[in-house]
């Protein structure tokens, strides 16, 4: 699904997904009888992705599109060390962790899930900054920022401590920093079955074990 929606980036064609698989989340219950009619009666849910932009520790720049979330992650076993700011003013000055990622309330009960972090209405104005195995602070939970801000993570010793960005299916390795902001020029728009669109999904998913 999520290449999918990667592809129809260019062409601005609406997705409607069918789960042949075991999660699916952002997909609708597979049935080829009455394909027509249940596209002509879909809901649209229309999201925006996130850009990451940054270069590695040889100054090749990067750029990527990421629909549900952009994790930094630890190549080694080192523990990565990571220096946070929200639109240029440090927030964190060191977060030692297994890494971190900024996930979209569309990605928020994906790999941000996983990782503990809150699960966010569709409609929300918010973002999940999430760490991933936090050991220092070891209190940290992570924060929910305005969805205009720019998130920006530099890492500390990246040539002993090397970390990888991933933007959804692309990934970046030996990052020296990155940019995180949300692409207002960006529209995406994925079409659910009635009763089953994607804010209700969201919702029903923290009420259920």
């Amino acid at each position: 699904m999520l290449d999918a929606l990667h592809r129809s980036i260019k062409t601005g064609a609406r997705v409607y997904g069918m789960n042949f698989g075991s999660v699916g989340f952002l997909m609708n219950e597979f049935r080829e009888d009455g394909l027509t009619e249940r596209l002509a009666r879909a809901e649209r849910a229309r999201i925006h992705p996130l850009r990451a932009i940054g270069e590695d520790i040889h100054c090749k720049p990067f750029e990527a599109l990421a629909i549900n979330e952009v994790s930094l992650l630890r190549e080694t076993r080192q523990t990565a060390k990571i220096k946070i700011t929200i639109d240029g003013k440090s927030r964190m000055s060191e977060l030692q962790s297994d890494g971190v990622l900024v996930a979209t309330p569309a990605g928020s009960t994906a790999y941000n899930l996983s990782a503990h972090g809150p699960i966010l209405p569709l409609d929300s104005t918010v973002l999940a900054l999430t760490p991933i195995s936090a050991f220092r602070p070891r209190r940290w939970r992570g924060a929910l920022l305005p969805r205009n801000v720019r998130v920006g993570f530099e890492i500390v010793e990246p040539s002993l401590r090397p970390v990888s960005a991933v933007a959804d299916n692309q990934e970046f390795r030996e990052i020296a920093r990155v940019d995180v902001v949300e692409a207002h020029d960006v529209t995406l728009t994925m079409l659910f079955d009635p009763g089953r669109d994607l804010a209700e999904r969201i919702l029903v998913e923290q009420f259920e074990n």
